[in-house]
């Protein structure tokens, strides 16, 4: 108990003697410090004493479109977190490849009376799906936030990062270091940050690089959000003369680096690599990636903060809340190969 004791208390930044008085109900403790201490054991994964759990507010789904990306699972820790904190439990729906989808996880979760749902990269974010549903879901008096991918003809709430900013660290960092074919590899052409990726290359590319849009256009390849997409695409790009490829998420860059490597090429040496998300771990990777940081836990936090209001009869403009990202230099990327 007694390491316990220093564990919640380092973590909640308080003495063991308020931990102490928190955990036995005991007078003398502000409110916020109580929630900070709550908070730690929810954090640290200690089960709160049945005394203090208070009585679920209600449920929340939240519906992501697959748990192998590490970035998906960062979402949902950190938005299962707000919620828990405010009284509500979380609800996690994940669609599986041949499973449930998204239309059917979101009817199973109406079914169970979920007072609110939020969406990460759902069907709001593809440019060919129909935004009909989200209208449904709206009239029967479902409030729901759309983590990724901005659609005008969804009225509610959205929470994206900023990828035409994320193109321009990307390239200025990669032009820096003496490199002009920048490739970029990313997933299918329909997704709404795919779209807004590409013409944040293309933008960054002619100011940057003055380099043509037209030629800028064709060292950009469309493959698949996975592992496996990422080689090929990277495959595609070094044999257009590429000397370094900026991924649309760190799955893609594992990929890119495969690629390379495959080549005969060494990362950073031969090719640098840039990839986005900054996922869990992928500081470990040989080499550690260089990559766009997204503010998970500023959009998780904005996401679940946002639905709060809805619930409480304050609701949020029906418009795009847009977070900066953050370039972080690891090992990756490295000056332009000299040619010969």
């Amino acid at each position: 108990m007694t390491a316990r004791l220093t564990d919640i208390a380092a973590q909640a930044g308080v003495s063991e003697a308020t931990v102490s008085r928190v955990l036995n109900g005991r007078p003398g403790v502000s409110a916020n410090t109580r929630e900070s201490v709550l908070a730690a054991l929810d954090v640290l994964g200690y089960e709160r004493p049945v005394r203090l759990r208070q009585r679920s507010a209600g449920l929340i789904g939240l519906i992501t479109p697959e748990l192998e990306n590490p970035i998906f699972p960062a979402f949902a820790q950190v938005i299962a977190q707000g919620l828990t904190r405010q009284g509500y439990t979380p609800v996690l729906a994940t669609q599986t490849p041949g499973g449930s989808t998204e239309d059917e996880l979101t009817e199973m979760l109406v079914e169970r009376s979920v007072t609110g749902i939020i969406y990460v990269s759902g069907l709001h974010a593809d440019t060919t799906a129909d935004t009909a549903r989200y209208d449904r879901l709206r009239t029967q008096g479902v409030p729901f936030v759309l983590v990724g991918g901005y659609s005008p003809h969804v009225s509610a709430p959205f929470v994206s990062p900023d990828d035409r900013a994320a193109m321009r660290l990307a390239i200025t960092h990669l032009a820096s270091l003496g490199h002009r074919a920048i490739g970029l590899a990313l997933g299918p052409e329909r997704f709404v940050p795919v779209r807004r990726k590409t013409e944040g290359f293309l933008e960054s590319m002619t100011e940057e690089l003055e380099m043509p849009e037209e030629e800028a256009r064709q060292l950009v390849q469309h493959s698949l959000f996975t592992l496996e997409g990422g080689q090929a695409a990277t495959a595609e790009l070094l044999a257009r003369g590429c000397t370094a490829v900026i991924c649309a998420s760190d799955m893609m860059a594992l990929g890119a680096i495969r690629a390379a490597r495959e080549r005969g090429l060494s990362v950073p040496r031969d090719m640098s690599v840039v990839g986005f998300d900054d996922s869990p771990l992928i500081a470990f990777t040989d080499p550690p990636l260089s990559t766009i940081r997204q503010p998970v836990t500023a959009m998780g936090q904005a996401a679940v903060r946002t639905l709060l209001e809805e619930l409480a009869g304050t609701p949020a403009p029906h418009s795009e809340f847009v977070f900066v990202p953050e370039l972080v230099v690891r090992g990756s990327t490295a000056s332009a190969p000299r040619q010969d």
